[in-house]
């Protein structure tokens, strides 16, 4: 038997949120084309007969602004140190620059696993020019993938089951994800505003949800000013509305979801609300 943790690093929107829903075949993590969509570590359980992975998709790493920031990408980096392997995720489309040296100047390249990614979006000449840049990193192997179409995804994963040490299995095979209902609940919201909201304003929300003792979920959507809050409850609350009809068909069934929208004025910029936010 072999099982063991797989990290996945790498700069904003290369897609690792999209290959993790990939690897596991389930979706695990939010996915937007914003920059900083997930904001922690969110990990998700792919087994195959006796081997299993556990996948940790990460904050993609970044210049820091803000305590967030500084916050995410302390995050992303203390995920390289206790995994048996790291897939550093390289946007095919994109050319190898000064962040992904600095990404990985940061990791152990000798148990890493460069994944260039959007292969499907690159040109044959593209792709072997990233590969030869990439070599210089010196990573234990190469695999050019699709998340989006699936090319590649399952050479890759077999390799990275190869790599994995023996051992027992270290969740039972029915488990996917170990993100609990609640929490989901509150990233399926921040993901419907993420698509819905544009400029500083998606940067500036963070969600939150417990569930009562009747068992409804009550989802917090936090902002940053006054003027914010309105934009998100929309004009006779159509803003959510719609995020309830979004979430609806994810949530279980006979879930009861309830919304509010409060200001916590410059959170980002506040080590102790970030912290207090589970950032």
């Amino acid at each position: 038997m072999r099982s063991g943790f797989v990290s996945l690093v790498g700069r904003p929107n290369v897609g690792k949120s999209t290959l993790l829903n990939v690897l596991v075949g389930r979706k695990v993590s939010i996915v937007s084309n914003k920059p900083q969509t997930t904001r922690v570590a969110v990990r998700g359980v792919l087994t195959r007969g006796d081997s299993q992975a556990i996948f940790v998709d990460t904050p993609g790493l970044h210049k820091a602004v803000s305590a967030l920031g500084e916050k995410i990408n302390a995050t992303a980096l203390g995920s390289t140190k206790d995994v048996d392997v790291t897939c550093l995720v390289i946007d095919a489309t994109q050319p190898i620059g000064s962040g992904d040296e600095w990404v990985a100047s940061h990791i152990d390249m000798a148990r890493c696993v460069v994944v260039l990614n959007k292969s499907d979006r690159a040109s044959r000449e593209q792709m072997l020019a990233q590969l030869s840049r990439a070599a210089k990193f010196g990573a234990e192997s190469y695999f050019p993938i699709s998340a989006q179409t699936g090319e590649g995804v399952d050479a890759l994963v077999a390799h990275l089951l190869e790599l994995m040490p023996e051992g027992e299995l270290l969740y039972p095979p029915e488990i996917v994800s170990e993100t609990d209902d609640v929490t989901w609940v509150a990233e399926l919201v921040r993901e419907v505003l993420l698509d819905r909201t544009s400029e500083e304003l998606p940067y500036s929300i963070a969600t939150r949800a417990i569930r009562t003792d009747d068992g409804v979920i009550q989802c917090e959507i936090v902002v940053e000013r006054d003027s914010q809050k309105g934009m998100v409850i929309g004009k006779g609350g159509s803003m959510l509305k719609a995020i309830r009809q979004a979430v609806k068909p994810q949530l279980p069934k006979g879930t009861k979801l309830e919304l509010t929208v409060v200001v916590d004025k410059n959170w980002q910029q506040r080590t102790d609300r970030v912290e207090r936010l589970g950032y």
